[in-house]
C-alpha cells in the first residue's frame, strides 16, 4: 500500500513539475524560423554581430519590404497631399481608416473600391510600390510613391487612363523583396501562374540568411562555445569559388526568370543551374539588357570582369552599409585596380573632382525600359534611372558630368 502511496506521489510531482516547464518554455513559433529549423533568424545573429547588424537595418536590402504602416509608406495620407489624378473625375485616394490604410479609387466623388495596403515593396530609397491581399492571392495596387518626384504616381504596367486593380503577382516578387513567404499552391491559368500563399507566414526584407545561408547550427554552436572564435557551421562567402560568390548575387540581380525551385532555400555554394530553368547568359551573350535587374549581365560584360580574375559583387559593394549615395567611398574601390588613370578633360576640373567620382561617369544612372513611373497631369512617364554596371565611356554623361561641376 505504501508503495503505491509511493508510486502515485512519484508520478503526481513528475506531472506538476512537466506542466511547469510547458507553462515555462516558450512557444513553439519562438523557437523555430518561418523556413525550418535550420534557420535562425536575423535577430540571433545581432547577439555576436551588433554593429553589423544595426548598419544593415539601414540598408536597401534590409527595407526591400515591409509591413505597410505610416512609418514605412513614404508617400503622404494629408488631404490635398493623398491623391492621384487618372482623370478631372477619376482618381485614388489614400486614405488611413479605421481599419487599416487604403487606396481608394473614386468617380465623380463617389467611392467605387477600395481596397487596404497589403506590402510595401521596395526600399524608398526612390520609389515604392504596393500589393493588396485578395484571399490567397496577392495584387499590385494601381497607385505607386516615387520618392525623386516627392508624388504618387501610376504603378508600373498599370494603364495611365483607367484605375485597375487586378495585376496578379506571383513569388518571384517575395523572393527578391523578401526572406520568406509561404506558398500553399500554384497552378497555371493560360500564360500566367498563380500563387496561393498564406500571408500571415511571411518575413520582409533580405535578411543574413539569404546570403549567408542557415545559421542555427552556427548560432547554437558559438553559443554553447562562446571562446571559440573561428566561425562554425556557416558558408564564408570569402571562401566560396568566385562564380559561386557571384550566383549569391545574381539569383535576385540578374533579371527575372523561369524557376523550379524557389530561391527561398538559395544557400552560399549553390549554383543558379539548381533553381533556374535555363542559363543565366554572362556578359555579351546576355544581348540587350536592361539597367532595371540585370547587374550581373551588364557587370560581367564590362573590361573590369572580363580582365579581372577576382573581381566580384562585394569588391565595390558592401552589403551590410548603406553607402549606395556615397559616391567617394565607392571611387576608392575603382581605385584599388586603376591605380594610374590619365584623363583628357582634368585640367578642367578640381584636382580631387575625378578621384571623388568615378561612377557618374563610368557607371551613369540609365534610363530604364522595363520600368516607369508617371505623374498626374504629365503627358509622359519619367523613366527609371538606375546605374548600369557595364563600366565604360560614356561621352554624354561625362560631358554632363563636367558642365555640372563647372557650375558649382
Amino acid at each position: 500500500m505504501k508503495r503505491t502511496q509511493l508510486l502515485i506521489a512519484t508520478c503526481f510531482v513528475l506531472l506538476i513539475l512537466g506542466l511547469s516547464q510547458c507553462m515555462d518554455a516558450p512557444p513553439e513559433s519562438a523557437l523555430s524560423d518561418l523556413r525550418g529549423a535550420a534557420y535562425a533568424g536575423a535577430d540571433a545573429c545581432n547577439k555576436c554581430h551588433q554593429d553589423i547588424h544595426q548598419s544593415w537595418l539601414a540598408t536597401a536590402h534590409r527595407n526591400t519590404s515591409a509591413s505597410p504602416s505610416p512609418a514605412t509608406i513614404k508617400g503622404s495620407f494629408e488631404p490635398g497631399k493623398n491623391a492621384f489624378h487618372y482623370r478631372q473625375n477619376v482618381k485614388v485616394q489614400m486614405e488611413q481608416r479605421a481599419t487599416g490604410l487604403y487606396q481608394v479609387a473614386y468617380m465623380n466623388d463617389v467611392e467605387k473600391q477600395a481596397f487596404p495596403f497589403g506590402v510595401v515593396v521596395g526600399s524608398g530609397r526612390k520609389a515604392q510600390t504596393y500589393l493588396y491581399w485578395l484571399d490567397d492571392n496577392a495584387f499590385q495596387l494601381p497607385v505607386s510613391y516615387s520618392v525623386n518626384a516627392a508624388a504618387w504616381v501610376n504603378s508600373p504596367s498599370y494603364p495611365a487612363d483607367k484605375v485597375r486593380f487586378d495585376r496578379l503577382i506571383n513569388i518571384g516578387c517575395f523572393e527578391c523583396h523578401g526572406s520568406y513567404i509561404e506558398r500553399k499552391g500554384t497552378q497555371q491559368e493560360g500564360n500566367r501562374q498563380v500563387d496561393y500563399f498564406d500571408k500571415s507566414k511571411v518575413i520582409y526584407g533580405m535578411d543574413c540568411e539569404r546570403c549567408h545561408g542557415p545559421a542555427a547550427a552556427h548560432v547554437n554552436f558559438h553559443t554553447a562555445h562562446p571562446e571559440e572564435k573561428q566561425p562554425q557551421h556557416i558558408a564564408l562567402y570569402k571562401k566560396l569559388p568566385r562564380q559561386q560568390q557571384l550566383d549569391l548575387c545574381a539569383q535576385c540581380h540578374s533579371g527575372g526568370h523561369t524557376s523550379h525551385n524557389s530561391i527561398f532555400y538559395f544557400k552560399p555554394g549553390d549554383s543558379l543551374s539548381q533553381y533556374f530553368s535555363s542559363a543565366v547568359q554572362t556578359g555579351a551573350k546576355a544581348g540587350n539588357l536592361d539597367v532595371h535587374g540585370n547587374q550581373y549581365q551588364l557587370m560581367t560584360a564590362s573590361a573590369c570582369y572580363i580582365k579581372s580574375d577576382v573581381l566580384t559583387c562585394t569588391s565595390c559593394h558592401d552589403p551590410h552599409v548603406q553607402e549606395r549615395e556615397n559616391l567617394a567611398a565607392l571611387s576608392q574601390r575603382c581605385t584599388t585596380c586603376h591605380t594610374s588613370v590619365t584623363h583628357s578633360f582634368t585640367q578642367q576640373l578640381p584636382a580631387n573632382a575625378i578621384n571623388s567620382n568615378c561612377i557618374d561617369c563610368h557607371m551613369p544612372a540609365l534610363p530604364s525600359s522595363a520600368i516607369s513611373l508617371k505623374e498626374e497631369d504629365k503627358t509622359e512617364a519619367n523613366a527609371n534611372l538606375v546605374r548600369t554596371h557595364k563600366t565604360g565611356i560614356y561621352a554624354d554623361q561625362t560631358k554632363a558630368f563636367i558642365e555640372a561641376y563647372r557650375k558649382r
